[in-house]
C-alpha cells in the first residue's frame, strides 16, 4: 500500500505543480500585456504631443521654392526651435490639396492658386511672398513647330498645368494678345511636358522654371516669350491655416524668421543654394542657376506685391475663376510679419 500511496502522491504533486506553473505563466503573460499596453499608451501620448508641436510645411521641389528648400536643408527651422515635418510636391495645386485636406499648417503656392484659395475659403490667409519674378514663367516651343509669334499659338497643342499661376499667367497673356486658346490647352504636369515636347506630342509648353531651362538644355526647343510685362510679378505665396496659426503664433513668427535667414543665405551663397535645389529636384545645377536668374528669392510684403495680387484677382474674376475681387489686403494677415520683423 505504501508504494501505491507514494505513486498517487507524486501524481497529485505533479498536477498541482503543473497547475501552479500554468497560473504563474498566465499571470506573467497578463502582466506583459499590461506592460506593453502601458508602454504603447505612453508612446502614443508622446507621439500625439510631438505631433501637436510639429509644424507641417508643404512646399515644392522647384526653383521658386528655393527659400523653402534652403531653410529646411540648412537647418534654419531647427535653429529657430521648430520641429518641421516637410512634405514636398511639384505644383501649387498639389500643395493646396495637401494643405487643405492633408493636415498641412503652412503651404506655398503661386499667385493664382493662393488668390483662389483665400478668396473662396475663409480658413486660410496669406502671410507674404517668398519668391517670384515676372519672367519665371516662359513659353517654350519646338524648334520646328512653326511658332514664331503669339498669334502662331492658335491651332497648336499647348501643354500647361491647369490651376497653377502659370495657367493664370498664360490666360492673361492670351487675353493681352487677343488670343483664344480654349481648345489648344492640354492639362499636363511639368514633369511630363519635356517628353511631350521632345516627342512632338505637343507643339509648345508653358511652365515655371526650371522646366523651360531644362527644355532648352535638352535641345530642339526655344523660347517664344516669357509671361512678363503683364503688371504681374507672379509671386510665390506662403499661406497659413488660420485656426492653426492663431493657436501657434510664436511658431509662425519663428517660421518667418527662419525663411528670412534662408533668403539671406541665398543672397550670400547663390552657388551653394543652387546645389541644394539641384539635389532636391534631381536637376542639373547649371540649369538651376539659369532658372534662379529669373527669380527674386526673398521675403516680400509690400505695395508692389499687393498690386500684383490685385491685378491677377481682377483678371481671375473676369475669367469667372472667382466670384469677387476685393482688395487683396483683406486676404493677408500681417500680424505675424509685424511680430517677426
Amino acid at each position: 500500500m505504501g508504494e501505491v500511496y507514494d505513486q498517487e502522491f507524486l501524481e497529485k504533486a505533479r498536477a498541482t505543480r503543473a497547475r501552479n506553473q500554468y497560473i504563474i505563466f498566465g499571470a506573467l503573460v497578463a502582466a506583459s500585456i499590461l506592460l506593453l499596453v502601458g508602454i504603447g499608451a505612453v508612446a502614443y501620448a508622446q507621439e500625439q504631443e510631438a505631433r501637436k508641436n510639429t509644424l507641417v510645411f508643404v512646399y515644392q521641389d522647384r526653383v521658386g521654392d528655393c527659400v523653402s528648400i534652403v531653410a529646411y536643408q540648412k537647418g534654419f527651422f531647427a535653429a529657430e526651435g521648430l520641429n518641421i515635418e516637410s512634405r514636398v510636391y511639384s505644383s501649387g495645386p498639389a500643395c493646396t490639396e495637401a494643405l487643405t485636406m492633408g493636415g498641412g499648417n503652412i503651404g506655398t503656392m503661386g499667385d493664382t492658386t493662393g488668390i483662389i484659395l483665400t478668396t473662396t475659403n475663409d480658413a486660410y490667409s496669406l502671410l507674404c511672398s517668398h519668391g517670384g519674378g515676372e519672367d519665371r514663367h516662359r513659353i517654350i516651343v519646338g524648334e520646328d513647330s512653326g511658332i514664331y509669334s503669339p498669334a502662331d499659338l492658335e491651332g497648336k497643342r499647348i501643354a500647361v498645368k491647369f490651376g497653377t499661376s502659370t495657367h493664370g499667367g498664360l490666360l492673361l497673356f492670351a487675353s493681352e494678345n487677343g488670343l483664344d486658346l480654349t481648345d489648344e490647352l492640354k492639362d499636363m504636369k511639368p514633369s511630363d511636358q519635356l517628353t511631350a515636347l521632345d516627342s512632338g506630342v505637343v507643339d509648345a509648353i508653358v511652365a515655371s522654371e526650371p522646366t523651360p531651362s531644362q527644355a532648352e538644355a535638352l535641345g530642339g526647343a526655344r523660347e517664344l516669350s516669357t509671361l512678363g510685362g503683364l503688371d504681374n510679378s507672379f509671386p510665390l505665396l506662403l499661406t497659413v491655416n488660420k485656426a492653426w496659426g492663431e493657436d501657434h503664433q510664436d511658431e509662425v513668427v519663428a517660421f518667418l524668421r527662419a525663411m528670412k535667414k534662408a533668403a539671406d543665405f541665398i543672397r550670400d551663397n547663390p552657388d551653394e543654394a543652387a546645389q541644394l535645389v539641384a539635389d532636391v529636384s534631381s536637376t542639373d545645377v547649371e540649369v538651376i542657376k539659369t532658372a534662379m536668374a529669373n527669380h527674386y528669392l526673398e521675403l516680400r510684403l509690400d505695395d508692389e506685391l499687393v498690386s500684383s495680387l490685385n491685378n491677377m484677382a481682377g483678371f481671375l474674376k473676369d475669367q469667372d475663376k472667382i466670384d469677387q475681387a476685393e482688395d487683396m489686403n483683406g486676404n493677408i494677415d500681417r500680424t505675424y510679419w509685424n511680430k517677426a520683423f
